[in-house]
């Protein structure tokens, strides 16, 4: 009995030390800074033009909640905090339950967040799952509770939350899903926007359409039995199809959220911003954004690609200052949010030649300089043998120069340049032009083996379209917190990294990919959009078994596109024939009002007439310009690789 005594005063004792505990949180929390709800989530995003294209807040104006339909605050209530209007943040008896039933099943099968914890979570914290942000998630809501009366809560919550598809906020989603305001939701609809925010992804019911009525299913049952719709009405609802409509008034385009995902991933990159405003995202923000060029894009796109199944990533760029313009990471935003620009990586194929040759031109071959091209097989010392082919097995059979086998992107003339050089070479080139993803130095990265991430890899190509200087892409240009102070301001850097004779040469030489002088025993890889050119590009396109490349510039665009499966399956030469003239096209329509624009000559370089195949003096009409270094137009010569190789 003493036993049971003793037990019962601990268990009081303890209550009331828990009570006095949390009351003192309160009060601590009464006398805290009062939070600011109306200003949270109100990141704006401007373009180039300093014209606002999102504000992720969802709402231009913040919706009162006399002017959201009680459908919805009864759904939301009902299937994500049923007794909001009782707790005072938290739910003591439901945490105790949620805990419970997790012990039980030795797995988290159920939550106890409240629509207040929810709201501190989405606007002031990361979703890290640490004892410390706990903590601080839990003292935010006390002050929020303390501070807000219930309805002034909820009200900030139905404006912040998003609803999918790039929509935050009640007005937002009502108007995208349904043209219509909050206040005019039919019950229908209600349930089918408090089911979206579960998992925004996969119950938006313009992709989602089942999966997102079977949610709105389980919120209409959580809203019968809490008694805000009876029976018959239960029973009635969803019995005809649901009218969806999936458009936004402006800015309605398929891909612009994937630049505007890879402007926030920028923005947790820049230094000076207070943590608080990156947590609660009251920001200005203003981007690179050429909204002409992002339609132009994605219009190119859409009305190209015939296959539903492929994916595309592309990044449009200034090369004079890395100021990106115009980006894609897929098809579709509503359908896949997964950004193939900045989170994926992929082989690159031919696309890394350019460095190659570079690199090449550096240590003293020439643009005339010749290599066997014939099906070889390379041995190397450990008896391992390296079979690479060329593109449906076509050789010359004889020496062909470095321009001919950039125009026909010969894989044979390629490995023998890398060995030739020796495999380090290539690597000290890329990370010197800017790229900094892994490159393993082995035989068939003059290839484009090594998986590298678009992002990256443009940084790459953007030191070669700007003459050799190594500047940053970025996407903001300035940021500011709500009153106009400026937090952040992109600061143009250049530094010379490559030699500009030799970066002019391999420029000039990427034009022969469209070139119908080269035209002989194979065919330039870009001729068959050469008609569509009224501009000089350099230009290289880049084929594996599972994706293809096309990246062109000169001194005014640089434009790399990538096509490809998620699933890696092989692609169809239709990818190749597509992705150019998606190039050609959006370049071509950037360009329009341009002048024709190409680098100017260094005086150290001058250019002869030479055979295409050859690299000998020019003897015919068919003769094209091959640029030296004044001095090394009499060093051409046809260079012998041992085909056993020596390594370790």
């Amino acid at each position: 009995m003493k036993k049971f005594f003793f037990f019962t005063k601990s268990i009081i004792f303890l209550f009331f030390i828990f009570l006095i505990c949390i009351s003192g949180l309160y009060i601590y929390a009464y006398f805290s800074p009062k939070l600011e709800l109306t200003n949270i989530g109100q990141m704006y995003i401007y373009d180039q033009d300093d014209t606002l294209v999102y504000q992720g807040s969802g709402s231009s104006e913040w919706t009162n909640l006399d002017d959201i339909s009680d459908y919805l605050i009864n759904a939301v209530i009902s299937v994500e905090d049923k007794n909001f209007y009782q707790h005072q943040g938290f739910d003591y008896l439901r945490i105790a339950k949620a805990m419970f039933l997790n012990i039980k099943n030795k797995a988290i099968v159920q939550g106890a967040s409240t629509i207040s914890q929810q709201y501190i979570k989405n606007m002031y914290l990361d979703f890290d799952k640490t004892w410390s942000r706990k903590i601080e998630e839990a003292f935010l809501t006390l002050e929020l509770e303390v501070h807000y009366d219930k309805n002034e809560i909820l009200e900030g919550y139905l404006n912040t939350i998003n609803f999918g598809a790039g929509n935050y906020g009640v007005m937002n989603a009502s108007q995208y899903y349904f043209n219509k305001d909050a206040k005019d939701l039919t019950l229908e609809e209600a349930l089918i926007l408090a089911g979206i925010p579960k998992n925004p992804s996969n119950y938006n019911p313009v992709t989602h359409y089942d999966d997102c009525i079977n949610r709105a299913k389980i919120v209409a049952l959580a809203m019968y039995n809490n008694n805000f719709i009876d029976e018959e009405t239960y029973h009635s609802l969803f019995n005809d199809k649901i009218e969806i409509y999936g458009k936004r008034d402006q800015n309605n385009l398929q891909m612009l959220m994937y630049y505007q995902d890879a402007v926030l991933k920028e923005l947790e990159t820049l230094k000076g911003i207070p943590t608080s405003l990156l947590d609660s995202g009251s920001l200005k923000i203003y981007t690179n954004l050429n909204l002409e060029a992002q339609e132009n894009l994605e219009h190119n796109i859409l009305n190209t690609i015939q296959d539903e199944n492929l994916q595309v990533a592309g990044v449009l760029i200034d090369p004079d200052t890395g100021a990106i313009q115009a980006l894609t990471g897929g098809k579709n935003y509503i359908e896949s949010q997964f950004n193939r620009a900045i989170s994926s990586k992929r082989q690159v194929g031919s696309t890394m030649k350019p460095f190659l040759y570079y690199a090449a031109l550096e240590n003293g071959m020439t643009s005339s300089s010749t290599f066997y091209s014939e099906k070889t097989n390379f041995v190397f010392s450990n008896n391992k043998i390296y079979s690479p082919s060329n593109y449906n097995d076509i050789y010359a059979n004889k020496n062909i120069t470095m321009a001919a086998a950039l125009a026909y992107s010969d894989n044979i003339y390629a490995v023998k340049t890398h060995l030739f050089l020796g495999e380090e070479t290539l690597v000290d080139t890329a990370k010197k032009a800017g790229i900094q993803g892994e490159l393993t130095a082995n035989p068939s990265l003059a290839l484009g083996t090594s998986e590298l991430n678009m992002m990256d890899f443009a940084q790459g190509y953007t030191t070669l379209s700007n003459g050799g200087y190594q500047t940053d892409n970025f996407l903001i240009r300035k940021v500011e917190d709500l009153d106009g102070n400026v937090l952040y301001e992109h600061k143009n850097k250049k530094k010379l990294v490559l030699n500009n004779n030799y970066v002019y040469i391999l420029n000039e030489l990427l034009t022969n990919t469209s070139n119908i002088k080269f035209q002989n025993y194979n065919t330039p890889t870009a001729l068959s959009i050469a008609n569509k050119m009224t501009k000089k590009y350099a230009l290289k396109t880049g084929t594996t078994n599972t994706d293809y490349w096309t990246v062109g510039y000169n001194k005014d665009a640089l434009l790399m596109l990538w096509l490809g499966y998620d699933d890696s399956l092989e692609i169809t030469s239709d990818a190749s024939k597509w992705a150019k003239n998606i190039w050609v096209n959006t370049m071509e329509s950037y360009l329009s009002d341009k002048e024709n624009n190409w680098y100017e000559t260094p005086p150290n370089v001058i250019g002869v007439l030479e055979d295409p195949i050859t690299g000998e003096i020019a003897t015919n009409n068919n003769a094209a310009i091959f640029y030296y270094v004044k001095g090394s137009e009499g060093n051409s010569k046809s260079i012998e690789v041992n085909n056993e190789i020596n390594e370790e």
